[in-house]
């Protein structure tokens, strides 16, 4: 084999060995928090594709520099240019087109694919409203049409589709739960809307990523602007509505759970009016059963 020869199979060894090496721990890897929600797992299962669709590039390119180092290193100074390298128009014909196929396919899936996935499950009125306002350095939470107006937690029913309606009175902030992989702004003077389906009971006090955090840097108390969450069986979510909010959350610190509230506090949609809460309770607004 001549040494160009040798060169490259170097370098096609090296490339195979780093990416089966990639794809094995990218197996066995707790990359990702808890997975809560029916848009978590579509979430994950598009990054986890992702991840093993980079593994092979990057590893080539690790292959090409480590192969280049070792083969053409110069020992001392060096007198002058080495000889001109030419590129090769089949190799770079070749490289434009696997590349292009690889964005497109990442375009279809999981870009379209994930996307109508996510879509799919948000085309019906939700079960359960939840307003959640922002402040600096705290969240404001209230189930319309339940009398609860600053509740203390975040608590939702298991398989059951939750909007959430999401402003701030000051500056931006962000809605992230990353149990759910649900991230949007609070902007001053502008409702914005995300969709979620727990799927799984968990609350904050046996699992840290059932919070609310603000993810938007928002001032000196951005880091504590966070509230507990807590996924709970249906029964016993009509159970806490019924009581008003029930016992007091365990203390998410540090704590940004303090809760504005009197005249001006209370986000109102007016194209909207009371919205509906858990419909299958039968709360005012609801659909019943």
């Amino acid at each position: 084999m001549t040494r160009p020869g040798r060169t490259l199979a170097a370098a096609a060894a090296l490339w195979l060995a780093l990416t089966g090496l990639g794809e094995a721990l990218l197996w066995r890897a707790p990359l990702l928090p808890t997975a809560a929600a029916h848009e978590a797992r579509v979430s994950d299962e598009a990054f986890r594709l992702l991840v093993r669709l980079a593994v092979p590039v990057f590893a080539f390119v690790v292959s090409v520099l480590v192969v280049a180092v070792a083969r053409f290193r110069v020992r001392g100074r060096p007198e002058g240019d080495g000889p001109p390298v030419w590129g090769s128009p089949r190799v770079v014909g070749a490289w434009l087109g696997i590349t292009g196929l690889l964005a497109m396919g990442i375009m279809v899936n999981p870009g379209l694919v994930g996307l109508s996935e996510l879509m799919a499950g948000h085309r019906h009125d939700p079960d359960v409203v939840v307003r959640v306002e922002g402040s600096m350095w705290a969240w404001k939470v209230s189930y319309p049409g339940s009398g609860i107006e600053a509740a203390p937690e975040i608590v939702l029913p298991v398989d059951r589709l939750v909007r959430f309606e999401v402003t701030s009175i000051d500056v931006i902030h962000s809605f992230w739960v990353p149990a759910f992989r649900v991230k949007i702004d609070a902007v001053p003077g502008r409702v914005t809307e995300a969709y979620v389906r727990p799927t799984r009971v968990g609350e904050f006090e046996t699992d840290p990523a059932f919070r609310l955090q603000c993810a938007e840097l928002c001032g000196f108390g951005h880091a504590g602007m966070r509230m507990p969450v807590r996924v709970v069986p249906e029964e016993e979510f009509r159970s806490w509505l019924a009581a008003g909010g029930g016992k007091p959350p365990a203390t998410c610190e540090p704590s940004g759970t303090e809760l504005r509230s009197g005249p001006g506090a209370e986000v109102e949609d007016p194209e909207r009016g009371p919205a509906p809460q858990l419909r299958a309770a039968g709360l005012p607004g609801g659909r019943g059963g």
